[in-house]
């Protein structure tokens, strides 16, 4: 039986990805209170936000529809960098990420009706000292407010502040397309 896929994220970058893959989908994002336990390090924390965001959207699923669900942090120094509250927020995130080496992780999980299936991948970004003319600059033309670390890759900091990326870039985009393609690749999506 052919599966319809529904993409249950609102990132525009994730659209963007998955549309560049050729992989027919629909939108359908639901509002999910994004709260995990304290105790939870690097993977486990977007294993669990991504799997939350898909059971928030399988009681709506019938047999023949799956959606995709994926969330992203920045892991330095032992905390999890999300998406800034705010430009003061943005400023501290990216200050603290200048000159250093942080891990971007990412999870894609899979639902459908009664099963979820979940991948991770993990990206080392190398950033050069960034001055903070630099950062407030970013901060003000940009939009770093919906991006976990309060940066976008692809964007004016990642082509003048990136030193070096170890692993997948569309990892730090938001998406790991070649785990997100081995993971669609077992069902027959139309």
């Amino acid at each position: 039986m052919t599966k319809k896929l529904y993409l249950g994220s609102g990132s525009p970058r994730r659209v963007e990805l998955l549309t560049q893959m050729s992989i027919p989908f629909e939108q359908r994002v639901l509002d999910v209170n994004e709260v995990y336990a304290s105790d939870l390090k690097g993977a486990a924390i977007t294993d669990f936000l991504a799997k939350l965001k898909g059971k928030a959207q399988q009681k709506t699923l019938i047999s023949n529809e799956l959606v995709l669900t994926a969330d992203t942090i920045v892991w330095h120094e032992g905390t999890a960098l999300g998406k800034p509250k705010n430009e003061n927020d943005a400023i501290k995130m990216l200050t603290s990420l200048s000159g250093k080496t942080h891990e971007v992780i990412s999870s894609v999980c899979l639902s459908s009706a009664d099963k979820q299936s979940c991948v991770n991948d993990t990206t080392k970004v190398t950033m050069r000292k960034l001055t903070l003319d630099e950062i407030e600059y970013y901060v003000q033309t940009h939009q770093p407010l919906d991006k976990a670390g309060a940066y976008g890759i692809q964007e004016w900091i990642g082509l003048v502040g990136v030193e070096k990326i170890e692993g997948s870039y569309t990892n730090v985009v938001g998406l790991p397309t070649h785990k997100t393609f081995e993971l669609l690749s077992t069902y027959q999506i139309t």
